[in-house]
Formats: structure tokens, C-alpha cells, sequence
């Protein structure tokens, strides 16, 4: 399920950010301190093209989906997420969790956002969320380079179309 986050959830969300095995897969790699955090948090509340939800997983806050640059107009948003690795894993549930997650995001998406076309940026290198997104029906449709701590990483760029969506 997702459900959109509250403000007593900042700093939950903040510790599932720096999770080691989260942050490798980011842009941003270095562990979020409060204060950043503080600012990223108020100025995504305030953010009308964006919305952070909570997923939960067994009715248990498991996890962040970001949707940003939603244009309702044209009918598209990016998006990412990210897991309580550590809480998922415990209970034996994290494979699990990322089955249903993607599902539930392009579902919120195509349904209570209204969008048609959904786009994310995956590392190259993490072949895990690549394939994860191409068994969703996502496909690249580009790609860039970007610094990633001072390395230039290759990042590739993904969409999924919503079926019966106008080309």
C-alpha cells in the first residue's frame, strides 16, 4: 500500500536513505545529514510536481516512493524508491517488497496521478533495478553521464508507457 508520508515519518525516511546498500545506488552517495535532510523535506512538501508516500509492506512502513517533475498537463512524472533494507530484511521480506512495490508505484501513477508516461534514471551499474524495471515493462530511451562523487557514472534512462496510451 501506498500512502502519502508524514511529517512525523522525516527522520525514518531519512534513516532508510542512508542505509549503505541505498545510498550505492544513488546519485547522491553520502550519508544525509539532518539538516540536509530538513531542507529536502520542506522544500518536497512544498513541491506541487512532487509527492512522497510511504509503502507499506504488510501493513508495516517499509519504504519510499518519490514522485517529481509531475506534469499533469503532459501527462508524465518521474519517480524513484527506496526500502527499509535493514526492517525488510529481518523479517525476511525484502525480495518480496520489491516485487510489489514497482507494481503499486506504476498503479498510484497511472491511476491517481493520471499520468501516461513514467520515467526513472538507474545507475548503470545496478543491473538489479534495471531488470526489475524491464520486468515492469519498462524500456531505455536514453542514457547520460553524470558525477556520482567525483566519478562520472553512466546512468540510463527508462519509461514505461501506459497501456492504451496515445503514442
Amino acid at each position: 500500500m501506498l500512502r502519502r508520508a508524514f511529517e512525523h515519518e522525516s527522520e525514518m525516511i531519512r534513516r532508510w536513505r542512508n542505509h549503505p546498500r541505498v545510498r550505492e545506488a544513488s546519485f547522491t552517495t553520502h550519508e544525509i545529514g539532518e539538516a540536509e535532510h530538513a531542507k529536502w523535506w520542506a522544500g518536497a512538501m512544498a513541491d506541487a510536481t512532487r509527492r512522497i508516500l510511504v509503502y507499506e509492506h504488510e501493513g508495516v512502513p517499509s519504504g519510499v516512493v518519490n514522485f517529481f517533475d509531475h506534469d499533469a498537463e503532459a501527462r508524465r512524472a518521474g519517480w524513484a524508491f527506496y526500502l527499509d533494507v535493514d526492517g525488510l530484511g529481518a523479517r525476511g521480506e525484502l525480495f518480496a517488497a520489491w516485487l510489489t512495490v514497482e507494481g503499486e508505484a506504476i498503479g498510484y501513477a497511472f491511476g491517481e496521478l493520471g499520468v501516461e508516461t513514467l520515467r526513472c534514471e538507474v545507475l548503470a551499474h545496478n543491473a538489479a533495478v534495471r531488470t526489475l524495471h524491464r520486468r515492469n515493462g519498462f524500456v531505455e530511451v536514453g542514457s547520460y553521464t553524470r558525477p556520482v562523487d567525483g566519478t562520472e557514472e553512466f546512468v540510463l534512462v527508462m519509461e514505461l508507457v501506459r497501456p492504451g496510451a496515445p503514442a
